[in-house]
């Protein structure tokens, strides 16, 4: 793991969120992923003052999300955040959630919009969030590229 990537806070399983199998729930995963993303909005600014005092916010259009190993109850995990790509209207990203003990739990692609709440319809971001889009776009093109970003979802033939 390298500095140039971000790390959300640590996040603990909670028990409301365990399944009848005794792990981690999916629809939680995408909890923890996006509270770990909502670290790194606020970071950019999007946070909640944003939305609130611009009119504008951000989406998710798409996100594929891949169960590696179970998580239960009561671990420790938090989210690594790589921005793919970007441009002025959306955000290519790609998050990790990894275990206290260091080892990946599940991945998640995503694409993220820009928009005017007004509408709501995708828009432009302002100069300066674009700006801090910007550096962070330029920290993570040092990072390695995720092997398994772009991967369709299918039954494998042989």
């Amino acid at each position: 793991m390298t500095d140039q990537a971000h790390f959300s806070s640590l996040m603990s399983i909670e028990p409301e969120w365990i399944d009848y199998n005794g792990h981690l729930n999916m629809a939680y995963y995408n909890v923890l992923f996006d509270r770990g993303l909502d670290e790194i909005w606020t970071k950019i600014g999007f946070g909640p003052d944003y939305a609130a005092n611009s009119g504008f916010t951000t989406y998710s259009a798409e996100c594929h999300i891949r169960y590696l190993r179970e998580v239960h109850q009561g671990d420790q995990v938090r989210v690594r955040f790589h921005l793919l790509d970007y441009d002025e209207k959306r955000l290519h990203l790609y998050q990790e959630l990894i275990h206290s003990d260091g080892w990946i739990s599940a991945t998640a692609e995503g694409l993220s919009l820009h928009i005017d709440m007004s509408g709501p319809r995708v828009a432009p971001m302002p100069a300066d969030i674009l700006a801090n889009v910007r550096a962070i776009a330029q920290k993570h093109a040092a990072l390695p590229k995720p092997a398994n970003i772009g991967r369709p979802i299918g039954i494998r033939r042989k």
